[in-house]
């Protein structure tokens, strides 16, 4: 359907800008913002009063409401790698394609992973504001060594893969999940999950989040973990069950935690994990990076313009 402002057809875009490179690639369509923190509610009424052929997904989530509201929607392009925010079966039952910008953000991501392991191996907040409080640990503070130490890596797709490149540089054993990856080089060993569980000094999430991996971090697989262990969650909140990780932080069983995602975003005022020392927080940045913000887009808006190319082209055969 074409917009009664411009006669062109609408992109529903689930934030409030996309980068200047992806603007420019679709200079044919009327672009919809919705806004920096947009609700689905808010979503289903821009499809209802535009009923856009597209939708570009950066926050917020989209489900059938909005695909019933917008009988001229195609395709639902996530601006990054993760589509759990957007209900896939519904938009199957509609035929409405789902596809992600997968691997453009590998580096980014990979980076802040690293970051936040080293934050928490090295107690960088802790120390950071001990210094400031006046205080000089240098007899008394003893910060983790990685090299020789072994990382667990859940998910070996372009972003496991970027960080085991990283932390072999930093001499530690590279061991791996993925029942799909192939092809691994060789300084990763793709192990179980129970070898994970019982070998490795950090486990870092790397994985997307399913109904069978929600809530794999728990009491039962912590418990199972190497005392001290580390954990980085760059992936998605709902791989952890975060009140368990916080008892076993609490606990001294897990060391420490550096986390760029949650259950809940953004984090409400208040939880417990903004007290505890421990777990190192970022808000869900890890892909945020100017080079990513760019490749995010463009890849996002040529994933538009391929689903609506064959779509036109298929109608016309």
């Amino acid at each position: 359907m074409n917009s009664a402002a411009t006669g062109k057809p609408a992109i529903v875009v689930t934030a409030a800008d996309l980068a200047p490179e992806a603007l420019a690639l679709l200079q044919n369509f009327e672009l919809v913002f919705a806004g920096k923190t947009p609700t689905e509610s808010d979503i289903v009424a821009l499809c209802r009063k535009h009923d856009p052929v597209a939708i570009i997904v950066r926050y917020s989530k989209v489900g059938a409401a909005a695909m019933d509201a917008a009988p001229a929607l195609r395709v639902i392009s996530k601006h990054g790698s993760g589509t759990d925010t957007i209900d896939k079966t519904a938009a199957v039952e509609r035929g409405i394609q789902v596809v992600a910008a997968v691997g453009v953000n590998a580096s980014a991501v990979a980076e802040q992973a690293l970051a936040l392991l080293l934050a928490c191996a090295k107690s960088v907040v802790g120390l950071d504001e001990r210094m400031r409080a006046g205080h000089w640990d240098k007899s008394t503070h003893k910060s983790l060594e990685l090299g020789g130490k072994t990382i667990g890596l859940i998910g070996l797709g372009a972003i496991g893969q970027r960080l085991a490149a990283m932390v072999h540089g930093l001499n530690m054993r590279v061991i791996g999940f993925d029942p799909y990856a192939k092809n691994l080089p060789g300084h990763i060993e793709n192990v179980s999950l129970d070898t994970i569980w019982s070998e490795a000094d950090v486990v870092s999430m790397h994985c997307p989040l399913t109904d069978e991996n929600r809530g794999m971090i728990n009491a039962t697989t912590l418990a199972q973990c190497k005392q001290g262990v580390i954990l980085v969650n760059t992936a998605r909140g709902g791989l952890v069950d975060e009140d368990a990780l916080l008892q076993a932080v609490r606990s001294g069983h897990v060391q420490a935690a550096g986390l760029d995602s949650f259950a809940v975003e953004p984090m409400p005022a208040g939880h417990p994990f903004q007290q505890e020392p421990r777990i190192i927080l970022s808000p869900h940045i890890g892909g945020v990076t100017s080079a990513a913000y760019v490749n995010m887009g463009v890849a996002a808006a040529n994933n538009v313009l391929d689903v609506l190319t064959r779509e036109g082209a298929r109608r016309q055969a």
